[in-house]
């Protein structure tokens, strides 16, 4: 199993969203890193959900992806702020996969809290000038975090 960290703000989507619905399509990702690495995800890995663009920025719980492989549908649509003009039918350009809620965390884990127990080296989340919405969490770096929600 792999670990990832996805990034979302809340304000369009968030773990309560998440809850409330159970699953969605982890859409409108549009940065090519970004999706390969929704690409290499594998049914069953576990997702960190961290919010972002908010005070404090954190990880809030957890997701588990269920759908691998799926086409992004919001590349077609030209009413979605990820449309792409680009991307066609027989050749989409934007993957996507399908996740589903596994568990909100009691408290958040904030950004100063995983920049306080985790180098950039550990955790590309803290890499400066990363901006990704989609990255990989190494196995160790992932059993940390899920430590850190148990403290008070």
């Amino acid at each position: 199993m792999n670990h990832w960290l996805l990034k979302s703000e809340p304000a369009v989507f968030s773990i309560d969203d998440l809850k409330k619905h159970k699953t969605t399509l982890w859409d409108g990702v549009r940065n090519y890193q970004a999706r390969n690495f929704l690409r290499a995800m594998q049914v069953g890995d576990l997702a960190f959900f961290y919010h972002s663009s908010t005070q404090p920025p954190g990880v809030v719980g957890l997701c588990k992806v269920l759908e691998t492989g799926l086409v992004d549908p919001s590349q077609f649509d030209p009413g979605s702020p990820y449309f792409d003009p680009s991307s066609s039918a027989e050749n989409p350009r934007w993957w996507t996969v399908r996740v589903g809620f596994v568990e909100k965390f009691e408290r958040m884990i904030t950004l100063e809290m995983l920049r306080a127990k985790f180098s950039p080296d550990e955790l590309l989340l803290l890499r400066r000038g990363n901006r990704l919405s989609v990255m990989p969490v190494a196995a160790e770096v992932a059993e940390r975090i899920i430590a850190m929600k148990a403290y008070r």
